[in-house]
């Protein structure tokens, strides 16, 4: 689906991730979050995007929201959405995930995670992405939901993306609006 040549992969990851007291939790899926990426993913030639949850109800919930705009009468109603929305796959885990692209792609997937905060670790700068993206390598660009990505996924992450860093200290941004910056700064031309 992405430019010819170009391997990159959205996931929206809902566990294990922090709540507000940094606690480990499986976080909800939101309609928002599926139709705003989805629809962000189509428009900078992302391959798949996939959503994780390990719960069965939210997997459900997101199958059904998915299936009504492909299958159903959204597909009908708009079709524009319904092209984005192609693109959504639900599985259980990272580790799904990963298996799935490797399947596809036949070679081991880059696992590029974000963070709102500055992580110790393996941070890329957004040129540095850019060019890795441009390579040709499958790319899994990783974003967390609820309060951030839990510490054990930065650990199988081989990259963390530098923040995104407004004008002033405030930064809790949603994931939509994240995901938009960052696919920008790393996909326009």
């Amino acid at each position: 689906m992405g430019p010819k040549g170009m391997r990159l992969y959205l996931g929206l990851l809902h566990y294990p991730v922090y709540n507000k007291n940094r606690r480990r939790i499986a976080s909800a899926i939101t309609s928002f979050d599926l139709h705003d990426l989805s629809r962000l993913a189509r428009t900078y030639g992302v391959k798949r995007f996939f959503v994780m949850t390990p719960l069965t109800d939210q997997q459900a919930l997101a199958e059904r929201i998915v299936r009504h705009w492909t299958a159903g009468y959204g597909a009908g109603y708009n079709p524009n959405r319904k092209e984005a929305l192609e693109l959504v796959a639900v599985l259980p885990s990272l580790e799904d995930c990963l298996q799935e692209i490797e399947r596809v792609e036949g070679e081991k997937t880059v696992v590029m995670a974000t963070d709102a905060s500055k992580q110790n670790g393996r941070p890329i700068t957004y040129p540095e992405a850019t060019r890795m993206i441009g390579s040709g390598k499958p790319v899994l660009l990783l974003l967390g939901t609820a309060w951030g990505l839990d510490e054990e996924v930065f650990e199988k992450a081989d990259y963390i993306l530098d923040p995104v860093r407004g004008l002033t200290e405030y930064n809790h941004l949603s994931v939509r609006s994240a995901g938009a910056i960052i696919l920008d700064r790393l996909m326009s031309r």
